[in-house]
């Protein structure tokens, strides 16, 4: 069997190696600001895309709120008005009261009304007109408190976005035996052990 030698050089070559992969650590502060100049901007600065709707969603929800409320409340003002004044065109009222009007309204039906029914009607109104603006006012102070929740959101999820969440970090619940000299007895004694 005959083999030929050939002699094999190699050429020159340059080791071309990928630049190491650069990894994404958005900045705390940075977080913050873009949220607090714009609800969302800084769940999009952390790349948490997923969160925007739900930042949204409780800003619409709150925002209709403040609109059903302001309505009603709106309404109910005016009710209370017409009832308490003494215009016989003013009767908004009755569309509110399910009752016959001969029994509460002292402008409409001077002689058949029953004082003790217009003061509980009255107390009513001006109960669900209280009630209204309570409601209304607490939806702005959610709409402040849902906004702080957005910025405080976007801060922590950059302050943990490469929190290190690796197998080493351990804890377990072990039992424990603590001999104690010159007595004998039972007891359950635990121990926690932790390992990073």
């Amino acid at each position: 069997m005959i083999c030929p030698l050939h002699n094999i050089f190699a050429q020159d070559s340059i080791n071309i190696s990928n630049p190491p992969k650069k990894t994404f650590k958005p900045e705390p502060l940075k977080a913050t600001m873009l949220a607090v100049a714009f609800p969302g901007l800084g769940q999009v600065y952390n790349r948490k895309y997923w969160k925007i709707p739900l930042v949204y969603a409780g800003f619409g929800a709150l925002a209709y709120s403040i609109s059903f409320y302001t309505k009603n409340y709106n309404d109910m003002m005016k009710a209370y008005q017409d009832f308490i004044d003494k215009v016989p065109e003013t009767s908004s009222y009755t569309r509110f009261i399910k009752t016959d009007p001969s029994e509460y309204d002292p402008v409409l039906h001077p002689d058949t009304f029953d004082p003790s029914s217009a003061s509980w009607i009255e107390d009513q109104l001006l109960s669900a007109v209280d009630s209204y603006k309570k409601y209304r006012d607490l939806s702005y102070i959610g709409i402040a408190a849902w906004y702080l929740v957005s910025i405080l959101d976007a801060n922590v999820d950059a302050s943990l976005f490469n929190y290190d969440i690796t197998n080493n970090l351990d804890l377990t619940v072990s039992p424990l035996h603590l001999p104690v000299p010159g007595i004998a007895g039972t007891g359950l004694n635990l121990c926690l052990v932790y390992t990073f």
